[in-house]
């Protein structure tokens, strides 16, 4: 398990951090340009994996949670889904409600079981 020290998830919080913030400005800064360009594929992704949870209903900071992973998971290919999974459910803990966790597990695992091969 990676500490909150480790400069991965320091840097995935930070990513996290200003997704959250464009959600409300409606427009990007240079750290999360690609993920921003990639809206149009994944936010379909997860409104699918969540279809009782609307995007516009959805807790901001799970979307941002939700939207890091799905593009780590889909577009950016460097680490291996359990690893992209494990990192989204604790940075839920640590920056979502109390069902965060379970709901970020949730909607990934379907995103996961309809995109394997």
């Amino acid at each position: 398990m990676k500490t909150a020290s480790d400069p991965r998830h320091r840097h995935r919080a930070q990513i996290i951090q200003h997704l959250f913030s464009a959600s409300f400005q409606k427009h990007s800064d240079p750290l999360i340009s690609q993920i921003w360009a990639n809206l149009p594929q994944i936010d379909p992704q997860i409104a699918a994996a969540a279809p009782e949870w609307p995007l516009d209903k959805l807790n901001p900071i799970d979307l941002a949670i939700l939207r890091l992973a799905v593009y780590e998971l889909l577009i950016d290919n460097k680490a291996p889904y359990k690893v992209i999974i494990d990192e989204a459910v604790e940075l839920a803990k640590e920056f979502g409600s109390t069902g965060s966790p379970a709901f970020i597990n949730g909607a990934l695992g379907n995103i996961v079981k309809k995109h394997e091969p």
